[in-house]
């Protein structure tokens, strides 16, 4: 359907706006051209709809000029998501050519730029951004998954570190306020002096009036032209939300996430008319949270006793909610767990390790596993292992290797043990530090990587889906580094071995294909089932090419370096962080039994979520294809 072009004012003004937001800012200026010739605005009031599963196939691309659009999945009172400014809906209904599933409305007066799908489709053949930004789905998926998310995840975000501090703490500076006579322009030059997007209307008692802000100043001021010699209570929101001084970080951020608003005056008691004694933001709870960590991080170096260091590691996890809640991406997520834990086992065989006397031992203390990969979610036991240096001038190095791992074994029990008490479980199968086992000395690590190498049997493959991702977390690191520098130039040599590792890690199936053979009932194991598949085969293409990383996502991203098949490894990082997750998810809602965290039924996902993780499926398993062609499995 062909529409008019609009007048070369209007025509710069919507390439100007579409050029400031992904991905049109990555597009060539001749589709913006041809995009703002093809794009009309239209308006719509609060609560109208724009677009809705009873429309039928979509037809209209649609973008927020101004103003808000909330989705909601249709004959629900949840799975909602607000688009603002810049952000392009229904993206998965058009590239189907079917009727979207959520339903969009305005939220407050709102303008959207809209196009026929004719032109979507033409932009879909001719423009490399804008397709790569549709037809890639998962990652777009997972930004509009993360800000749905963010409010489930402040509601388990109770208790948590930061979020228990009370807001009269937090309100210290006097709220800048106006009366309600105070004429708009003068509050707008007040609030431009401060440097603050919203200005609080007060009476005689400084009990709040009322509030305007910068969403005040756009659907009252501007859109209705309003003069600005009118007093401010013509324009502001009248008898704004308050909470006592007495209320938590908690109480403001969950009210925050329900209303959709960004300031809530602070007073000294309750009511309405109590005396309103400052402000806090949506920024000022996400810098608490940030001091927060620093705060964490410091409780773990600063631990003078275990008692101490048990209540810093019970904070680890509290955080750890707090920074989902945030929206924190899944791989920084994990990464910062990782970190924190890290500093909580070092800091643990620091306080042990003063009991025993190992004056003249060289070792290192290795993570291994999940830990080694640092990819710990918040449920995971300990895998663990101690590296060790024989004394090269002894007569019987046999006999000094055993006499150290003799002297080493009570620690490393100890330290096992410690650990427990900080929150990791004791290994099962007993792969850890105080097991004689995997207490060795450098030669003796050397002899027993070569013999699972040279000889893939079953269980040499099960060690080494473990053990070939080690790394350094204590003590002497460089022995660690030199046995891992070791394994990257023998293990590319070894091709029969990583032929058999290659069919193993192809033992581990993600769902069908047919996505819609699973029924809201079906249950998945999101880590033997998700996770799994895209560790071993990483792990894998990873060892194949000598490279020396063992993090699943560096692996895949070194790879594709190597191999230049960056699609594939982006896709896949991307899949395996969106599994992650949804297991840390599960675990910081208190699920803490590893099974049952990594166990979930298809009917606790939303769609969009059900979505992602169709997705996901599909990228482990065209990951999975690739070692089937390698290693011609």
């Amino acid at each position: 359907m062909a529409t008019a072009s609009p007048p070369p004012l209007i025509e710069r003004a919507l390439v100007d706006f579409f050029a400031r937001h992904a991905p049109f800012d990555r597009m060539e200026r001749a589709h913006l051209v041809m995009l703002a010739g093809s794009t009309r605005a239209r308006y719509y009031r609060d609560g109208a709809s724009v677009i809705g599963p009873a429309d039928g196939p979509c037809m209209r691309f649609f973008m927020v000029q101004r103003g808000e659009v909330q989705g909601q999945r249709a004959g629900t009172g949840s799975d909602q998501v607000a688009l603002g400014p810049g952000e392009c809906f229904p993206l998965g209904a058009l590239i189907g050519a079917r009727a979207t599933s959520s339903d969009y409305r305005a939220r407050g007066d709102t303008f959207c730029l809209e196009f026929e799908k004719q032109v979507f489709d033409r932009l879909l053949a001719e423009s490399e951004p804008f397709r790569l930004f549709c037809t890639r789905r998962l990652a777009h998926l997972l930004e509009i998954s993360q800000s749905q998310s963010r409010a489930a995840a402040l509601e388990e975000a109770q208790a948590r570190q930061g979020l228990t501090s009370l807001l009269g703490d937090l309100a210290k500076r006097s709220p800048v306020a106006c009366t309600p006579h105070t004429p708009l322009a003068e509050a707008l030059a007040t609030m431009e002096r401060e440097r603050i997007g919203a200005i609080l209307v007060t009476d005689a008692s400084h009990a709040a009036r009322g509030i305007f802000t910068e969403r005040d100043l756009l659907r009252r001021v501007v859109l209705d032209r309003t003069p600005l010699d009118v007093p401010i209570e013509r324009v502001m929101t009248a008898e704004p939300l308050t909470l006592p001084e007495t209320a938590t970080a908690f109480d403001a951020a969950m009210s925050m996430a329900l209303r959709g608003i960004r300031h809530i005056p602070v007073t000294r008691g309750e009511g309405a008319l109590a005396p309103v004694i400052g402000m806090v933001s949506e920024r000022d709870l996400f810098a608490l949270q940030r001091v927060g960590m620093r705060d964490v991080a410091r409780a773990i170096r600063g631990a003078g006793s275990r008692a101490a260091l048990i209540n810093a590691a019970k904070a680890v996890r509290m955080l750890a909610g707090n920074m989902q809640a945030q929206g924190v991406g899944n791989e920084q997520l994990t990464q910062l767990i990782v970190a924190l834990n890290d500093s909580l086992v070092a800091r643990a065989i620091e306080l042990v390790e003063g009991e025993f006397d190992l004056a003249g031992v060289d070792w290192c203390w290795i993570a291994l596993g999940s830990e080694g990969r640092r990819e710990q979610t918040v449920a995971t036991d300990q895998d663990n292992a101690i590296i060790f240096r024989t004394d090269a001038d002894a007569g019987n190095r046999a006999a000094t290797a055993d006499a150290l791992r003799q002297r080493l074994l009570p620690l490393a029990r100890a330290v096992n043990e410690f650990l427990a008490e900080l929150g990791f479980p004791l290994c099962k199968g007993e792969i850890m530090a105080g097991n004689p086992q995997w207490c060795l000395s450098d030669a003796e690590w050397r002899a027993r990587f070569g013999d699972w190498l040279r000889n893939p049997t079953p269980q040499a493959l099960l060690s080494g889906a473990i053990f070939f991702d080690l790394r350094a977390l204590a003590g002497r690191t460089e022995l660690a580094d030199i046995l891992t520098s070791w394994l990257a130039e023998e293990a590319p040599r070894r091709q029969p071995f990583l032929r058999a590792l290659a069919a193993n890690a192809l033992a581990a199936t993600p769902p069908g294909g047919l996505f819609g053979a699973l029924t809201e009932h079906s249950g998945i194991d999101l880590k033997s089932q998700g996770a799994r598949p895209i560790i071993d085969a990483a792990r894998v293409l990873a060892l194949a090419l000598g490279l020396p990383a063992t993090a699943t996502s560096q692996r895949l991203r070194l790879w594709a370096t190597r191999t230049g098949d960056a699609p594939l490894a982006d896709a896949a990082i991307q899949a395996f962080q969106f599994i992650q997750g949804l297991r840390m998810s599960r675990q910081l809602r208190g699920v803490a039994d590893p099974l049952a965290a990594n166990h979930i039924d298809l009917g606790e996902l939303n769609e969009l979520d059900r979505r992602i993780l169709k997705e996901a499926f599909r990228q482990a398993r065209k990951l999975q294809d690739r070692l089937r062609v390698d290693f011609a499995l």
